[in-house]
């Protein structure tokens, strides 16, 4: 599935929004996924942000999404690639999701998400996280001009 990352560093962002998602993507089954995953490719995990009861719309009011942006802004810690289980853990809304991904890459950090199989350090990995956000932003629009049932 990808290439190995032999010597490679990263953090692990994990997050639920709500108690019905504990059941399927808890934040302990995340994190030991995660983990399993990084040391099965021969990355060191640096840190562990995790976002309890955070909505994925907007990353306005996910307080560890931020200070992970942050840390990597300001080089407090140095990290190749951001870990999520899947791309909806690193948010729902496009825009976001796509800025985002602009910026960790600025700073030479790429995102992998591990059980859709993106991985932004390949192109085609880049390429498909575009589409799909790009699909999910053009979804979202079409339904909100549909006329309504009567």
């Amino acid at each position: 599935m990808y290439r190995t990352k032999e010597g490679k560093t990263c953090v692990i962002y994990i997050r639920v929004s709500s108690e019905r998602q504990v059941k399927g993507y808890s934040l302990d089954g995340q994190k030991r996924y995660l983990i399993e995953c990084a040391e099965r490719q021969g990355m060191t995990v640096r840190d562990v942000y995790v976002e309890e009861g955070k909505s994925g719309k907007s990353i306005e009011d996910r307080t560890e999404f931020q200070r992970m942006l942050d840390d990597i802004r300001t080089g407090a810690i140095h990290i190749n690639y951001v870990l999520v289980f899947k791309l909806s853990r690193f948010g729902r809304n496009a825009r976001d999701v796509l800025n985002s991904l602009e910026f960790i890459m600025k700073y030479g950090v790429h995102l992998m998400c591990v059980e859709d199989g993106l991985d932004s350090s390949t192109s085609m990995g880049k390429m498909m996280i575009t589409i799909v956000e790009t699909v999910c932003l053009l979804s979202k629009r079409h339904a909100t001009h549909m006329p309504s049932a009567v």
